[in-house]
């Protein structure tokens, strides 16, 4: 590949000094096609890329390692393969090559899964009345001449998109309250569901998988109101419809809405959406259809149901038990570790020890047992 300095070089020697190309080549060392090819260009800068790279190597195990990579990608992270690990399951099957390129390849396939897979966002559709979204934001403001900063109540429909904002000097557990009481006169009437964010007036803990626990006069207001309130974090999916994180897009992702499920599996769902925290547990459950497949998902929500007992963990295990254990590793012993007496699993010549004073070495020698034991090297 030609620098742009030996380009500029080449052009200024042709175009401006006027020499020729045998001279030119004889200068600057280059070939007189390299020096025909700037001349006739035009461009200043060439480069070359190779359109298609040879693996040597690696191409007769191309398609094998990539149903390997894929395999492997699917199983939870703690399940997962090193790299390494994959390099000694395909020298195994009959690789020849070396580590550097299966650990290259590996990269590259990881490089464009992800771009494949990059987050995908689906609409959310919501029936009339089912649910609103609360939310705070500040806002900096002029009031009387003098700049402050003030808290914004967020009211908005998820149904028609409706929004409704009040401002407050501050947020407390009373403007919550009261937000929440001029928004639903606006509207003229109430939500069934109340999809909240992170807000410190309303929560008391925050426990692990993001559940949390209202405090008693938040709960108050919402009884009052006969709203369930829901919590809307990053990982629920509430907001945009995230595909990745789709707790919130499962119950009403429109691709979602009229999903034909098997019988089992829709039976779990509706056993799920009347627990807390079954949303995050049924994502859970179809997340296991790309690795077991939808049958054996199925199956696995049948035995749980029998059961009576439709959680995301029986289900995960039931699966676990029933697919079918990985191939173990063909490894080959080095001559030099191979035993040349095999050990024999006999409990029979300890029955001796058993007998009285046995293994005792005393002053005037030392009895059967205990030699015999020195005989076989399990006495020193």
């Amino acid at each position: 590949m030609l620098v742009v300095e030996t380009i500029a070089k080449i052009r200024r020697a042709y175009f401006q000094d006027k020499k020729s190309i045998k001279q030119i080549c004889r200068e600057l060392r280059v070939s007189r096609n390299t020096v025909r090819k700037v001349i006739r260009s035009g461009a200043t800068e060439l480069t070359y890329e190779r359109t298609i790279q040879p693996l040597p190597k690696i191409g007769p195990w191309q398609d094998m390692l990539d149903e390997m990579l894929a395999v492997n990608a699917r199983k939870p992270k703690r399940e997962r393969l090193t790299r390494i690990r994959i390099f000694e399951e395909l020298r195994a099957r009959g690789y020849d090559g070396g580590y550097d390129a299966v650990r290259r390849y590996a990269a590259s396939w990881s490089k464009e899964e992800e771009v494949a897979s990059a987050a995908a966002y689906v609409p959310l559709t919501f029936d009339p009345g089912e649910a609103y979204q609360f939310d705070w934001s500040h806002e900096i403001v002029v009031i009387d001449g003098a700049t402050t900063t003030v808290k914004v109540a967020h009211v908005r429909l998820c149904h028609s998109r409706m929004l409704f904002v009040r401002a407050y000097p501050r947020e407390t557990q009373e403007m919550v309250f009261d937000a929440h009481d001029k928004a639903f006169a606006f509207f003229g009437g109430t939500c069934t569901r109340g999809i909240y964010d992170n807000m410190k007036t309303a929560v008391d803990t925050i426990f692990v998988g993001r559940d949390r626990a209202y405090n008693r006069r938040f709960q108050q207001m919402c009884s009052h109101y006969l709203v369930d309130p829901v919590a809307c974090t990053p990982a629920s999916g509430w907001e945009k419809g995230q595909v990745e994180n789709q707790v919130g897009v499962v119950r009403n992702g429109a691709p979602f809405k009229d999903w034909d499920l098997p019988p089992a599996i829709r039976r779990v769902q509706r056993k799920l959406g009347k627990v807390p925290n079954g949303d995050r547990q049924m994502v859970q459950i179809l997340s296991m259809i790309p690795i077991d497949g939808l049958d054996a998902v199925d199956a696995a929500c049948t035995e749980a149901l029998s059961e009576r007992v439709p959680a995301a963990s029986v289900v995960i295990n039931i699966l676990a038990r029933h697919r079918e254990p990985s191939p173990p590793l063909t490894i080959d012993t080095p001559a030099a570790l191979r035993l040349t007496c095999e050990p024999v699993a006999d409990c029979k010549r300890y029955d001796s020890l058993r007998r009285p004073n046995h293994g005792k070495i005393t002053g005037a020698g030392r009895d059967e047992p205990a030699e015999a034991l020195r005989h076989e090297g399990r006495l020193r």
